[in-house]
């Protein structure tokens, strides 16, 4: 067997930085007992999932949510332009 067949899987994120920038990321990550690799990797992890999370989350105040549901109960009959589309397929 080769050498990659036992490596774990894993891919490579490389940046640039200010060094004002980097040095305060080593001053936190240090406060955080981890490496600078790790520090990054965490926080860009948890950043990410955070911002899919938002982006992915439909928030509708009362009045939105009550006719969402109202529609999906009695939905409206399909318009002329929707029965010719429908028919397209």
């Amino acid at each position: 067997m080769s050498a990659a067949t036992h490596a774990p899987e894993s891919a490579r994120i490389n940046l640039r930085t200010s060094p004002e920038a980097k040095a305060l990321i080593e001053r936190a990550a240090a406060l955080m007992g981890t490496t600078v690799s790790g520090f990054m990797m965490q926080n860009a992890y948890e950043a990410a999932q955070r911002l899919l999370a938002q982006h992915e989350t439909i928030t509708l105040s009362d009045r939105d949510r009550d006719a969402f549901l109202a529609a999906l109960e009695n939905p409206p009959e399909p318009t002329e332009a929707l029965r010719r589309l429908m028919a397209r397929r």
